[in-house]
């Protein structure tokens, strides 16, 4: 049984630029990998029987699962019928905007090609990711990254090392709401280059739309802005504030015990550069 950290993410700015053909929408994003996240544990065995075990299914059918159907993609790309078993022990909040169901299926992927030995290639494994979901090929890159179109380019970047109160409400954001919010449209950012993303206050085309539902995620960024620049991570519930001290992130976090009147989780966590997955099989 290995075990390894499926970390969590966050969005340190999000654009639209535009609705596609396809239905989803292009984007721009600087996506950041932080050290916390669920911690998941796989036993393969070789033995012809192809069995899913999953210890925890999050609330939903197995056959729902992002991390079940990304089992089943390796089997059915290699043609084997290894066995798999495995555990997760869940603390990121479902719809909270820090990619935990898509990192879970990420790690799967990551994970059970290397202790199968099915020596699946990345790239093919990025594009496996991609049908599971938009931000999968990012968890499976391993990489921060800033990101274009609906999620599928990638360009690895370093992030300077800082660190991060995560907020979240108690409220579960629907992305598939949000996109297809008829305002969402009045929002939308013109295109720019990486480098003009990075000479203005990073923002998140995202937040009205998310305010105007979800008053609790609004009163969160309201009680944050005193710490620093309060942002939303995709679209939502998770807010956070970076700091470049633990201390006065930790100081933050007892505060807003004391201020926020909603029911919300938090943590403090550290950015990195690397995902221990992508450690965890070289």
């Amino acid at each position: 049984m290995i075990e390894v950290l499926s970390p969590c993410k966050i969005n340190l700015f999000l654009y639209i630029t535009g609705k596609r053909a396809d239905g989803f929408h292009d984007l721009q994003s600087l996506f950041c990998l932080l050290n916390h996240g669920d911690t998941m544990r796989f036993e393969v065995q070789d033995d012809n029987q192809g069995r899913i075990e999953l210890d925890n299914t999050m609330g939903m059918a197995l056959e729902d699962n992002l991390i079940y159907k990304a089992v089943k993609l390796l089997q059915e790309h290699s043609n084997k019928a290894f066995s798999v078993a495995i555990g997760v022990d869940k603390v990121l909040p479902m719809g909270g905007g820090l990619g935990g169901g898509s990192s879970n299926a990420a790690t799967t992927l990551l994970m059970v090609n290397h202790l199968a030995k099915l020596n699946i290639n990345k790239d093919t494994l990025l594009n496996l990711g991609a049908k599971l979901g938009s931000d999968v090929p990012f968890f499976v890159g391993g990489h921060n990254a800033y990101v274009e179109g609906r999620g599928e380019f990638l360009y690895p970047k370093d992030i300077a090392d800082r660190y991060y109160l995560v907020v979240t409400p108690a409220v579960h954001v629907s992305t598939k709401d949000v996109f297809t919010d008829p305002e969402l449209k009045n929002y939308f950012s013109p295109k720019r280059s990486f480098d003009e993303l990075l000479s203005v206050p990073y923002g998140n085309d995202c937040i009205s739309i998310v305010r105007k539902n979800f008053c609790e995620i609004g009163h969160t960024l309201d009680r944050l802005v005193k710490y620093g620049d309060a942002a939303m991570s995709g679209t939502g519930a998770s807010c956070f504030v970076a700091f470049d001290d633990l201390a006065q992130a930790q100081y933050a976090q007892t505060q807003l015990a004391s201020e926020l009147d909603c029911k919300f989780s938090s943590f403090v966590a550290k950015s990195i550069n690397c995902s221990p997955v992508i450690r965890a099989i070289s």
